[in-house]
């Protein structure tokens, strides 16, 4: 019994894992002077290595 809930347990852990939550970000960079987009601004998620480079419509 104890070895059906652990392998339970375990399926359950695995599975949030396996599930990572993806999330899409979607927005402009804008300059805060005149409000233009600005191509090539580098945007990273905080705490992570996961970024991209703004295109020309920023």
């Amino acid at each position: 019994m104890k070895k059906i809930l652990l392998f339970l347990l375990l399926a359950v852990i695995n599975t949030g894992l396996i599930m990572a939550q993806t999330v899409q970000i979607t927005g402009t960079v804008t300059s805060s002077e005149d409000n233009s987009p600005m191509p090539g601004v580098s945007v990273v998620v905080k705490g992570t290595t996961i970024g991209t480079i703004t295109d020309a419509q920023g």
